[in-house]
């Protein structure tokens, strides 16, 4: 993964982004030596966000299947709720 300084950011802009990620799909920004944020394309955050809700989705069906859910009316869910607190 490719880097940017904070300095290089601050000096040259968007094109230091657009220099990183010419090459690789995210890149990391270094604020005093260490890595602070990652920035991407955001074709690949559309990509990330994807492959984040397909993986709840299979969660979730996989909760159901194995009966790991409950079925109540919104006044009881709220009572379970409020008694977790």
């Amino acid at each position: 993964m490719s880097s940017i300084s904070a300095n290089e950011l601050k000096t040259q802009g968007v094109s230091a982004i657009a220099e990183a990620l010419a090459d690789a799909p995210e890149a990391m920004v270094s604020v005093r030596g260490k890595d602070r944020f990652v920035v991407m394309d955001i074709e690949h955050y559309h990509y990330l966000r994807e492959c984040e809700l397909t993986a709840a989705l299979a969660e979730s069906q996989a909760d159901i299947v194995a009966g790991r859910f409950v079925q109540e009316s919104v006044d009881a869910h709220m009572k379970r709720l409020a008694e977790l607190s």
